[in-house]
Formats: C-alpha cells, structure tokens, sequence
C-alpha cells in the first residue's frame, strides 16, 4: 500500500470494526482524519494502517482506542505530499 493510492472521503475503521472517521487529507506518513463526536482532526499515523481495501482503511487500533493515542498533535514536520514526480527532475541536489 502507498500513501498516494489512499484517497480523501475513504473511511477508516478500527480493527474492531467501528468507524472512526473520514480521510480528510493525505500526508506522506499520515492521514488527517475527523473523528465523529471529538473536537479537532486526527493525524494517523502510517504505521496504525493494519489493511486498505474496498475504499476502506483498516486500523491496528480499535475504535476506542484512538482518542488516547496522541494523534490530535499535526506531525512536527512537513509531510506535505509531492505535488508530481516531474518536480523531481528539477531539484538541485
């Protein structure tokens, strides 16, 4: 699975099953999600994503677990994704 093939408006279910929210946007090692019911965004990390299929993101995690996981805090650093490969071929190294 590729950060870039998940797509903002896919859910995302903890491994129990339960709906936790949205992909709102998607970072190179996270996924922004809202989660019903709790004030602010989500920053999942890539390394919670046990499974993606049907247009479903499956986490390691139970739902009732995401709450206490400290993903309310945006990552420290910039995970933007790439705009295109081609923007590659012209950065100076």
């Amino acid at each position: 699975m590729r950060m870039a093939d998940l797509k903002p408006g896919w859910d995302v279910v903890g491994n129990d099953g339960r709906r936790v929210g949205e992909i709102r946007e998607v970072g190179q090692n996270y996924l922004l999600t809202s989660m019903p019911g709790l004030a602010g965004d989500l920053y999942i990390p890539a390394s919670a994503i046990a499974n993606v299929e049907h247009e479903m993101v499956h986490l390691s995690v139970p739902q009732p677990d995401v709450a206490q996981m400290g993903w309310d805090q945006p990552p420290r650093d910039d995970d933007a994704l790439m705009s295109s490969p081609e923007s590659d071929l012209h950065r100076h190294v």
